[in-house]
Order: C-alpha cells, then structure tokens, then sequence
C-alpha cells in the first residue's frame, strides 16, 4: 500500500473520531439549549394596560404598560404569575389612570406603539425589544433573552459597545459599572476598600447611557453582570422569588430618576437642623463626655448642630433605658444642651441580648423573635455586644407598637432622633451562611435579609410619627433596601484603614464615587463617616492632613457627621491650631450655605434628584463626565472637587461647558468650561466653581440652624450674559407642613440689558409660611462696572457704607455699596415678604 496513502486514511479517521468527540461534548448542550429555546405560542390581553405572553416551556411573560414609558416585566417560569409577599419596595403602579395598549400582530412579531415607544416581541425565539419613537433600539434581549435554570431566572440584554451603566446605589467602584459584575446581600464589611461587592445597602436600580432605567425588584441574593462575564451581553438575575423588572424610558437620567420615585415613594425631609454638623465617636457613650465636647464646641466658635451617642448608652440591648452608671440625669442633660442648641441622637440596634434577662423573657414569650426553622424557638444570634441576642422580628406586625413605645421612652426624655445600626443584621455577610435558617414571619431569611433593615426603619419611623404627630424623624441607616427614602437617611458604614489609619487616602477616595451613586439609588441625604470609621488613631499630627481632607469633603455630604471608632476622638480641635482653623472655616461654610442646601433638599423630596451629583446628570451629552470619580456638582450651581491625596499641591479640575466662577469669588478669576484646569491648592483649599449665571441664597454663621430667627437672607450673584435665576424654598424646618404647601418659595431673577442690570425678587408663590421674624434681604452681585445710579422700585437709593449692625439689623433703610478693589456691589433692603422688589442697576 502506498504510505501516503495510509497516512491519509490514518488522518481521515483522527479526524472522524475527533468529531464524534465534539459531538458528546457539545450535542447535549445544544440539544438543551435548543429545549429551553423560548417561543410565543400564544398572548391575551388581562387588562388595558397589560399583556401576558405564553411561552412554549409553559412559562409566562407578563408585560405592564404603567404609563407611555413605563412598563413592568414579569417573568413566571410556571406561568402562574403570582408572588407570596407584596413588593417591600413599590408604592404604586398607576402612572397614568385608565392607561391602555393596542397589540398589533404580525406573522412573526407583535407590536406596541406608545406616544414614547416601539415594543417589538419576536415569537420564536422570544424576544423583546424597545425603541424609542426615533427607531433607536434601547433595549434589546440577547439570545437567550431568558434563561431559566436550577440557579433561578436571568434575564440577557445586549451590551453596545458604547453604552454605559450607573447606580445600584451605595456600590464601591467607579460610578460607571460597565464591565463590572455585582451583588446585592447586605453584608457588615469594616474598613471596606474601592472593590469590596457586596456593601451594606441593597438597591437593585440602575441606568444606562441609553437613555432607560431598570429595577429589579427582587429580595433575594440577585446578581447584575454589565459585561464582566460576556462582553457583548449584560444580565441581571435572582435565584428565587418573583422576577419583576421595570423598564423606565428618560431619556434624560433626572426623568428616569422622577420614574423611580414615582415607582418606590419621595424620600421625607429632614429637620432643618439636620443639614448642620454632627460630632460622634464610638465611646461617645455618657454624660460628662458630651457635656464636654457641647461646651468645647461653643467656647471655640464651631458650629454645630447634633452630638450623637453610640450604643454604649443604653443600659441593655434594646430595653432604651439609659444607663445609670455614665448619666447621672439624661433628661436635664438634653434639656440643657437643647437650650443650647443641641439635638441629641442616639443608636439602636435589632436585638434583645439574653443578658437583658426580663426584656428578652417578654419579648420571647409573645413570638416576637425570627425563629430557627430547625428547632422553631428563637433564633440565637451572636451579637458583638452583650452577648447572644433574639433577633427582633420587623415583619410581625405586633412588633410595631411594641417597639414603638420602647423608642419612645428615650423621645420624651428629650432625645431627637434614631440612627438605626447593625441592620445586615450584625457581622452578616455572604459566609454567614447559618443566618440562612432563620425564619420571619414573612419568609425564610434568604427572601427577607436584603429588606431585614428596611422592615426596621418602617416601624421606627411609622412608630415616631404615630407618637409624635407632625413632626419630621431623623433616621439614620447602614443597612436597607430599594425603598429606604421613604423611612430613614444613610451612612456608609465603617470605611477607613483599620491596619494603619493615616493610609486611609484611597478609603477616602472610594467615598466620593459611593457617596454619588447612593444618591442615584434614592439616598440624597447621606454622609460618610469623616475622618474614616476604622484605625486606631494613636498621632494626631501624622493624621491631620487626612482628617482634614476628609472634612473638607464631608461638608458637602448633605448630613454630615465626623465619626470614628472606639474612643478615638475627631473633633476639629484635637488635630493642631492650623486643622482646627480650616476646619472651622469649612463647617462655618455649610452653614452659611444652608439656605441653598435646603432649597435643594426640596428639589430631592419632590423629584429624587439627588444634592451630591455625578458631573454627567447635569451635563448627560458630555461624555467626558461619565469616567469622572473625584468631583460633583452640589446641587445645580456648585461644582466640587476635593483634595483627596496626601500632600497634593495642584488639583485638575474639568469644568463642564459654560463659563465658572471660582468660589469664593476672592481673586476675580473666571474659568471658560469644556477643558480640564490646574490650580494650586494649599491645606486649607476646597476647589469650588459655581456657574455663571447662578444666584445663591446664604445666611450669616450661627452656632446652630435657627440660631438667629430673623437673620438677613444673602442673595450672591454670579451674572451672565443671560438671566440668572433662583427659586429659595422655606418652611418651618420641622413640622409635616412641608406635605401640605406650607411653605414659601420666592423667586430671584437677576437679568443684565443694555446699559443696566434689573434684579427682582418675587412675593412669596404657592404655600402659606412666611418668617415668623422682619428680616432684611443683602443683595452681593459681582460687578466689574461701578454702578452710577441704583433704585429700588423706581425710588434712587442712596450709596453710603454699610455696617455689620446694618447688616443685622432688621428695617435698616435701603442703601447701597460698591467696593472698587472686589468689585461688589452690596445692596440693602426689607423681606417685604408680599410685594414684589424691584432693582434697576444703572452703569
């Protein structure tokens, strides 16, 4: 035989045995595959609004339609399109009443046609695709578009190569998650760093660059994959539970923001008093200390608002009674320290320890412990306190009251509001694999762990309300759920470097992204720890820089609360004379901008947008933002970009278009936006930049939020070539009235034209709340040209210099001044409160 021949034959049979080998391998995978190939067999129309699709494998796919934009997605692998406990995070579903959708059915597809959408569902395979009304695709299922397995249901998406996802609230990382893969348990992560998955908050809500929003309401461990895994698909799935998404079209991110609001409930506003400076520390457990610190802190011209008291206060977890041994007498201590200005908030923790014998005795006997579906009797927890603990069972509804008038005692005593702790609950993370049997009265743990914290802060804030009629809550949360807004605010938990503290920078960096993200979660009021929670400070000097930078940006979190752990202190003052200096002109700048905080606290309660905001929300079409990490806007004037690295000297900013003043206004320098600029900066520096065009309220420094009921209003302009225009909200800062139009909003307008400039402040619109105090109005514009004539309503002020006591005292004569080397122009006038003011600059 010819070798050569053999050899060929030799050859032909390798390779036949090597395609039957492919074939083993391969065929069973593609024979399921194809099995679990979904397609329509058939559709009927439920309601106006709705349409259910049944599949081939005997699955179901329910399609919403909650406005023209809006739509629920259901997928039941067994058709049967029922869920055992209602969504802990949805308040309703009707955006539009009496909404309705017409199917057109085509020989391979069907479609929906909205006033905003193109729903196109292919029937074999099934798939779903969404384009707005231009015909650009926005959202579109792989193939698989569902896969539904042993490990639960997931849902594929395609992933354009240009798109770009932000949110899942209080997330470590860059803000832009795209190749990124995430889970939502809510895990105890101390000292966490800039890649720790998962943290304390679970909210399974996130957007694209395309233009939509989706939420995946779903309590269970669910997973969100933008491209890690294949990077042509993303996916999001859940092991167990209802598969319920929604898709919700913008396209602008502060529109599908408005959507989810819509969808999971308005965060409630704090007190006023809230947005000023808070002191804590985790031995800040008794009398004398806070006594001390209260006293420190006025004696040292320091503003500040709340002391908070960790849990050590308590005499046993949970009973709320103080111990005896540290306060000598609560009740006069708040009292006098709310004469002084103070507000006193103290911890709770979600467990009755065994240690405190009668508490958990009671609490037992009446069932109100999660169980061990093991044994059936209550849980035993390990509890980094007192020892073993009963878990505190948030979804039997005879817990509430119970615990409401446990809360309670300490609210009489003159204590101001909660900050709920431990709520994962306690060391709870991923290996806490154990926690898994234990059983609610609403379902097993592995449903109930993600909304264990928001069960809580329900019944806290329900409760508070129930006892303390038309009063706001303050309600401070590490661990929650999709739906937080609508009980309690945020923190990030234990961040910082606990094996070597002054190392803590990158800790400090992963703030700024964190921070940002809770806010696109529906957490606009939040603060991180300042100074870090973790680390043994044991060299204060070595520590400064860090505190300090860590300050400078914690001012602009909009609750904001230095903190660290153990009996490490951080107030201003123990850090050197220098730190304690630019602490206090830091602190005393969020007071005085506190009216234009509020005024955006406001802006969050009626549309979810947070106060501390990615660049790209306002400036969504400028790509350049959406990889920016370090810097923000502070509501929509502001641009922020602290020093977050050790001995920084310069500091690159990117300016956004338009033009930007740099704050303060000191030196005269006015940027051109669309680069990237670098200023020097010193220990004592926070690069500012407010837009031009802009008007911000500010009030003079207290040493406390009401300090000064008839404190004059400060109206700074930074003028343009257009009107710049602001609209200052007030109310009361404390009562429920804010729910109800009591309130006042008045409108400030400053328009340049030729040869003058025109200022006019509105009388009061909408509401019904007025200051209680006459006030005077201080009106700062930075002006180039000298002003030769001002008048206020047609009547020639006179020019003459202004005081302080001017500057105080209220129904001072109107006047004006303009100073040649700041080029200001200052003008005094009465809150008229009713009528409409007028200001004519003449140049």
């Amino acid at each position: 035989m010819n070798p050569y021949k053999k050899w060929s034959l030799q050859n032909h049979i390798q390779k036949f045995l090597f395609i039957i080998l492919l074939m083993f391998i391969f065929l069973p995978k593609a024979v399921h595959a194809q099995k679990q190939a979904m397609k329509v067999v058939d559709y009927h129309q439920d309601a106006p609004d709705e349409i259910t699709l049944e599949i081939n494998t005997g699955a179901a796919l329910n399609l919403t339609f909650l406005d023209d934009q809006t739509i629920r997605f259901w997928m039941d692998p067994k058709g049967v399109l029922t869920r055992k406990n209602s969504s802990f995070a949805v308040i309703t579903e009707t955006f539009q009443l009496d909404y309705q959708v017409n199917v057109i059915e085509h020989t391979s597809q069907y479609e929906i046609f909205t006033s905003a959408l193109r729903v196109v569902i292919e029937k074999q395979p099934m798939q779903v695709q969404i384009f707005d009304k231009y015909q650009r695709l926005l959202l579109g299922d792989a193939f698989p578009g569902y896969t539904l397995e042993a490990d639960g249901v997931h849902s594929h998406k395609v992933l354009r190569s240009d798109e770009h996802f932000f949110g899942l609230g209080e997330k470590s990382g860059s803000l832009d998650r795209r190749g990124k893969r995430f889970t939502m348990w809510n895990s105890d992560q101390p000292c966490y760093s800039g890649s720790t998955d998962p943290l304390y908050k679970s909210i399974p809500f996130f957007m694209s660059s395309y233009g939509y929003g989706i939420f995946l309401d779903n309590t269970y461990k669910t997973t969100f994959d933008f491209g890690k895994t294949d990077s042509n698909r993303f996916t999001f799935g859940a092991p167990d539970g209802s598969f319920v998404y929604y898709f919700m079209y913008g396209p602008t991110y502060k529109n599908i923001l408005f959507s989810y609001t819509r969808l999971t409930g308005k965060p409630i506003l704090p007190p006023n008093w809230a947005f000023g400076w808070a002191q804590s520390r985790g031995m800040l457990t008794n009398e004398t200390l806070t006594r001390k610190i209260a006293e420190e802190y006025r004696k040292r011209k320091i503003p500040c608002d709340i002391i908070y008291q960790d849990i050590g206060w308590v005499d046993g977890l949970q009973n709320f009674e103080w111990r005896k041994d540290r306060y000598q007498n609560a009740r006069k201590m708040l009292s006098d320290l709310r004469e002084d200005g103070y507000k006193i908030i103290v911890s709770q923790d979600p467990v009755v320890s065994k240690a405190t014998i009668s508490q958990w005795k009671h609490a037992d006997s009446l069932g109100y412990f999660v169980k061990d579906d093991r044994t059936d009797a209550s849980y035993n927890m390990p509890w980094p306190w007192g020892g073993n603990a009963g878990v505190v069972d948030f979804t039997n509804p005879k817990v509430a009251d119970w615990w409401g008038d446990l809360q309670q005692q300490v609210l009489d005593d003159g204590v101001q509001g909660f900050w709920t702790d431990m709520g994962e609950p306690a060391w709870s993370n991923m290996e806490s694999i154990d926690r898994l049997h234990m059983k609610h009265m609403a379902g097993m743990h592995d449903e109930i762990h993600n909304v264990y914290g928001a069960t809580w802060d329900r019944v806290v804030t329900e409760q508070f309300k129930k006892h303390n009629p038309n009063r706001r809550v303050f309600q401070m949360t590490r661990a929650a759920y999709a739906g937080l807004q609508r009980y309690t605010f945020g923190w990030s938990g234990d961040s910082g470097n606990g094996s070597e503290v002054t190392d803590g920078w990158r800790n400090l960096q992963g703030q700024i992204p964190l921070g940002l993200s809770a806010g696109l979660g529906l957490i606009p009021f939040w603060t991180t720890d300042i100074s870090g929670y973790c680390g043994e400070i044991t060299d204060y000097e070595a520590f400064s820089e860090l505190y300090i930078r860590w300050l400078q940006f914690g001012i602009f979190n909009p609750l904001s609360r230095a903190h660290h752990e153990g009996d490490n202190a951080v107030e201003p003052w123990l850090f050197g004379d220098k730190v304690e200096q630019f602490a206090r002109k830091a602190i005393e700048l969020k007071y005085t901008l506190h009216p234009y905080l509020y005024t955006m606290a406001r802006q969050s309660y009626d549309f979810g947008v947070p106060i501390m905001r990615p660049l790209f929300l306002d400036y969504p079409s400028d790509e350049t933002t959406y990889t920016i990490n370090d810097s923000f806007m502070w509501g929509d004037n502001f641009l922020v970009a602290p020093v977050v690295k050790e001995g920084q000297q310069t500091r690159q900013v990117y300016l956004p278009k338009g033009r930007w003043y740099e704050y303060p206004f000191s030196e005269g320098i006015i940027y051109k936006g669309g680069q990237t600029i670098e200023i020097p900066v010193t220990l004592g520096t926070i690069p500012m930049f407010v837009k031009a065009g802009s008007i911000i309220p500010k009030m003079p420094v207290m040493p406390y939020i009401g300090a000064e009921p008839n404190a004059p209003l400060i109206f700074e302009v930074f003028p343009d070539t257009k009107e710049a225009r602001f609209e200052l909200y007030e109310d009361d800062g404390v009562s429920l009235g804010y729910q109800k139009e009591q309130y006042r909003r008045t409108t400030v307008r400053c328009t340049p034209k030729e040869g003058f400039m025109e200022l006019t402040i509105s009388p009061e619109e909408l509401g019904n709340y007025r200051p209680s105090e006459p006030r005077n109005y201080w009106i700062r514009i930075h002006l180039d040209t000298k002003p030769s004539k001002v008048y206020l309503n047609d009547q020639r002020l006179s020019r003459k210099k202004l005081t302080v006591s001017d500057f105080e005292k209220p129904g001072a004569k109107s006047a004006y001044t303009y100073d040649k080397d700041t080029h200001e122009l200052w003008v005094c006038i009465p809150d008229q409160q009713h009528t409409l003011q007028q200001l004519k600059i003449d140049y």
